[in-house]
C-alpha cells in the first residue's frame, strides 16, 4: 500500500469527462493536518511486526476500516476543492493508487477477520460494516463532486433501471435452472450410465463462448418469432430477453446438476439403509434423508450459478438484454472511464453480495448437522 499510493495518481484531475486526466499524487495533496492521513497506515505497519493475537487482530480491521474511511473522505474532500476552483464540467476521479489502496485496506481487514473469527456470521457481518462508513459520506453529500457520482447523477434512472434488469436476469435464469436442472441431476445420479453423455454435452455447451452462443440463438428465435407471430408477441424474437435468457440457463445446468450428483453421492450409504429400513418409500428416503444431507452442496453449486450469472449477464447487453452491461458497453464507445465504472462497480457488488449471502446460508446448514 506504500508503495502504491507513493508511486501512483490518487486522484485524476480532468477538464471534462472526455479528455485524458492530470495525474495527481498523494504528496502534492498533502499539507499540515491532513498528512495524518497515513497514520493508521503507518501504524498497520508496525502491527505487521506484532504476534497474531485476537487483540491486534481487532486493531488491524479497525485501523484498516479508519484508514479505507480517511482515504474516501480526502478524496472527496479533494474533488470538491478542485470543482470549487475549476470549471463545473470538470471530473475528479480515483487513481490507480487510491483504487489498489482502497481494495488492500479490505483484503487486509478480510484477512485479519477469518484469523480472528471461524463463524461464517461474523466474518460476513464485520466484514460488511467496513462498507456502512463509506456509505454515510454518500448519504452525506461528501462524495458528490466525483465523477463517478456526477455520472449517476446524470444516469440515474438509466441506473435504476439497469438495476432492475440485471436482478430480472439473475431471477429468471435461477428458477428454470433449478426446475431443469435438479431433475437431471436426480436422473444422472439414480441412472449412472446417463452421467457420461449429460456432462459431455453439458461441458461442450459451457466451453462455447458466450458471445457465440448469444449469436447463434438469434437466428432461429428469429425465424420463430417470423413463423408463429404468437411467440413475438409474448416477446420471444432474436434479440432481447429471449436468447439472454436461454443462453444464461444452458450455461448454468452444468454446475448445478454436477453439484447435485455430487451432493447426493456422498450422502452415507448407512443413512439411505435405516431410512428404508424404518418404512420409508423412495421419494421419502429422497426428501427427508438425501435431499437435507446432500442441500449444502447443492447449493455451493447453486452459489456458482448465481455469481456466474450475474457476471454473463453483462454480455447479454450486446443483444439487447439490458442491465448493466448497456452502461458498461456504451461507456467503452464513448471512452468514459466513468460510465464503465457506474456498471462495473455494481456488477462486482452484487456478485460479492450473492456469494457472500450463499456462503453464510451454506455455513448454517453445515453447522446444523455438526
Amino acid at each position: 500500500m506504500l508503495i502504491a499510493i507513493s508511486t501512483l495518481p490518487f486522484l485524476t484531475y480532468a477538464a471534462n469527462r472526455l479528455v485524458s486526466g492530470q495525474p495527481l499524487t498523494l504528496w502534492s495533496l498533502l499539507d499540515g493536518v491532513n498528512s495524518l492521513l497515513l497514520l493508521p497506515l503507518l501504524l498497520l505497519l508496525l502491527l505487521a511486526w506484532r504476534p497474531v493475537t485476537r487483540g491486534n487482530l481487532a486493531l488491524v480491521v479497525i485501523l484498516s476500516e479508519i484508514l479505507l474511511t480517511l482515504l474516501v473522505a480526502f478524496s472527496g474532500h479533494q474533488a470538491t476543492t478542485l470543482a470549487q476552483q475549476g470549471s463545473p464540467l470538470a471530473r475528479t476521479s480515483f487513481g490507480s493508487g487510491l483504487w489498489l489502496a482502497a481494495a488492500l485496506c479490505l483484503l487486509i481487514a478480510a484477512d485479519a477477520l477469518a484469523r480472528a473469527t471461524r463463524s461464517a456470521f461474523w466474518r460476513l457481518l464485520l466484514n460488511a460494516q467496513m462498507w456502512l462508513p463509506v456509505i454515510a459520506l454518500l448519504l452525506l453529500g461528501q462524495l458528490d463532486q466525483l465523477a463517478l457520482l456526477k455520472e449517476y447523477v446524470n444516469r440515474r434512472e438509466v441506473f435504476d433501471q439497469a438495476l432492475s434488469r440485471h436482478l430480472l436476469l439473475l431471477l429468471s435464469t435461477l428458477l428454470p435452472t433449478l426446475l431443469l436442472g435438479l431433475p437431471l441431476g436426480l436422473l444422472c445420479y439414480r441412472q449412472p450410465r446417463w452421467q457420461s453423455s449429460v456432462f459431455a454435452l453439458l461441458n461442450i455447451i459451457q466451453t462455447v463462448p458466450s458471445v457465440a452462443l448469444f449469436g447463434l440463438l438469434i437466428a432461429p428465435l428469429a425465424g420463430l418469432a417470423k413463423s408463429f407471430p404468437l411467440l413475438a408477441d409474448i416477446g420471444i424474437s432474436g434479440i432481447g430477453m429471449a436468447p439472454a435468457l436461454i443462453a444464461l440457463v444452458l450455461y448454468a445446468l452444468l454446475p448445478l446438476v454436477r453439484s447435485v450428483v455430487a451432493g447426493l453421492q456422498q450422502v452415507p450409504a448407512g443413512v439411505i439403509e435405516t431410512a428404508r429400513g424404518m418404512g420409508m418409500t423412495r421419494m421419502q428416503v429422497f426428501w427427508h434423508a438425501e435431499a437435507p444431507l446432500a442441500l449444502p452442496v447443492m447449493l455451493s453449486g447453486l452459489r456458482v450459478v448465481a455469481v456466474q450469472t450475474v457476471g454473463i449477464a453483462v454480455i447479454a447487453a450486446l443483444i439487447g438484454a439490458g442491465g448493466f452491461g448497456a452502461i458498461i458497453f456504451q461507456g467503452l464507445l464513448s471512452s468514459a472511464l466513468e460510465l464503465v465504472l457506474l456498471g462495473v462497480i455494481p456488477v462486482i457488488a452484487m456478485a460479492v453480495v450473492v456469494d457472500a449471502l450463499f456462503k453464510f446460508v451454506i455455513s448454517l446448514l453445515e453447522a446444523e448437522r455438526r
